[in-house]
């Protein structure tokens, strides 16, 4: 079962880093690159859940968010790759140089071929989900 965590600490207000997290437009592909555009699908949404299939061909599943205050947790509703009920989470700290800290978590447990992915995930998985949370802060950057 994967289990990863991320630290990052950056200059963007976490008030824009949660906007970026909460955005279910259309939008969010283009905020978080590591979702492919046309695979990209809200299935619904309200004023503090969505549920949106995300991913890629390779690796997709589609979860629901629910999100309060500096916090939101994804949860797998269905996956190629991950069993039902697993976690996504990413939690949003102001810092006191208007930047932030954010901590993201990954507790997930495979199914199917997903196991093929538990070699890389577990050796690389914090590199990998760190390099995807910088990609998004970059375009937050960019946006300024």
């Amino acid at each position: 079962m994967p289990h990863v965590v991320v630290d990052v600490d950056t200059g963007i207000p976490a008030e824009r880093v949660m906007a970026a997290a909460t955005d279910f437009s259309v939008r969010r592909p283009e905020l978080w690159p590591n979702i492919s555009r046309g695979f990209w699908h809200l299935h619904g949404e309200g004023p503090n859940w969505a549920e949106a299939t995300e991913g890629s061909p390779a690796v997709w599943e589609r979860a629901r968010y629910e999100w309060s205050g500096n916090r939101i947790v994804g949860t797998t509703q269905e996956s190629n790759v991950w069993q039902p009920g697993g976690t996504w989470t990413l939690s949003v700290e102001p810092r006191n140089d208007a930047g932030s800290h954010i901590q993201m978590v990954l507790d997930r447990r495979w199914k199917g071929r997903g196991w093929l992915f538990y070699v890389p995930v577990a050796l690389f998985g914090q590199q990998m989900l760190k390099k995807n949370l910088q990609k998004t802060l970059k375009v937050l950057r960019a946006q300024q």
